[in-house]
C-alpha cells in the first residue's frame, strides 16, 4: 500500500471522532475538480512518505488521544494490503473509516464481510447521465458504482454519500436526478468546490453559499439527513 500523506489530527474527516487521515496515491478516475491532483496523476513521481509500519508505529503513540483513522486518497481500494492495514488499525483500538469512489465493489465487499469498516464515505459524482463526463472517464461503466451503493445500503454500518458540487458540472436538474437515484440514504452531504491550486482540470467555479444551502433544502426530502459542507 503506497501511502503518500498523513494528517496526524483531523477533526472533521470522521464524524464524531478525532482521527488521523492516511492518504494513498493513485486513482482510477480523473475528476477535473479533484483537489488532490498530484496524488492522482503523478503517483509514480510521488515518493512513498510513510510505510504502513511507520503509520502504525505513530498510531501506537496516539492511543487514548485519537478515536479513529481515515483511509483516503486518491482511491484507496486500488491499493493492495488495505484489509491487512485496516485490521492492524482496529487491533490497536481505533475505529476505521474508508473514503472511496465506489468503483471497486469487490474490494469493498471484502472489507465489509470481514467487519473491518466502522464508517464509509462514498463519493457520488453526479447523476447517471453525466457520470462519465464528471469523472473524466467517457463511457464509464456505472455497474460497479451501483453495486457499491447496494453494498453500503445493506451492510449495517454507518455510511454517507457525498457530492462535490461544481457549477460547470452540476445543474439543479442534475442534482435532483442524482438524489432520486440514491434516495433513502441516511446521510447525504453536498460539498462546496474549493480550488486547491492543484486541480486536474481548469476553469471550474463554486456555487455561492446561498446557492449551496438552497440545493440542500431542495434535496432534503430524499434523504434522512442532508448537510452542506464548506459554507
Amino acid at each position: 500500500m503506497k501511502i503518500c500523506g498523513l494528517q496526524k489530527l483531523a477533526m472533521v474527516d470522521f464524524p464524531g471522532k478525532l482521527a488521523a487521515t492516511v492518504f494513498t496515491g493513485g486513482c482510477n478516475l480523473r475528476c477535473p475538480f479533484c483537489h488532490n491532483a498530484l496524488l492522482v496523476t503523478q503517483m509514480d513521481e510521488n515518493p512513498e512518505e510513510y510505510t504502513p509500519a511507520e503509520v502504525l508505529a505513530f498510531l501506537k503513540t496516539r492511543r487514548g488521544l485519537l478515536d479513529g483513522v481515515v483511509l483516503s486518497g486518491g482511491e484507496p481500494l486500488i491499493q493492495s494490503g488495505v484489509a491487512d492495514f485496516a485490521k492492524d488499525v482496529r487491533d490497536l483500538g481505533f475505529a476505521f473509516k474508508l473514503d472511496t469512489n465506489g468503483t471497486r465493489p469487490q474490494e469493498l465487499s471484502v472489507l465489509l464481510d470481514a467487519g473491518l469498516l466502522d464508517y464509509v464515505a462514498m463519493d457520488i459524482k453526479n447523476c447517471p447521465a453525466r457520470y462519465g463526463e464528471t469523472v473524466g472517464v467517457p463511457n464509464l461503466d456505472l455497474a460497479p458504482v451501483e453495486e457499491s451503493i447496494h453494498l453500503l445500503r445493506t451492510a449495517g454500518i454507518p455510511y454517507e454519500f457525498r457530492t462535490t458540487v461544481v457549477r460547470e458540472f452540476h445543474t439543479q436538474a442534475d442534482l435532483l436526478a442524482l438524489a432520486k437515484w440514491i434516495s433513502g440514504a441516511p446521510r447525504y452531504f453536498l460539498q462546496t468546490f474549493v480550488d486547491s491550486g492543484s486541480l486536474i482540470g481548469s476553469g471550474m467555479t463554486p456555487y455561492s453559499p446561498e446557492e449551496m444551502r438552497a440545493f440542500g433544502e431542495m434535496l432534503r426530502p430524499y434523504f434522512g439527513e442532508v448537510s452542506v459542507r464548506g459554507v
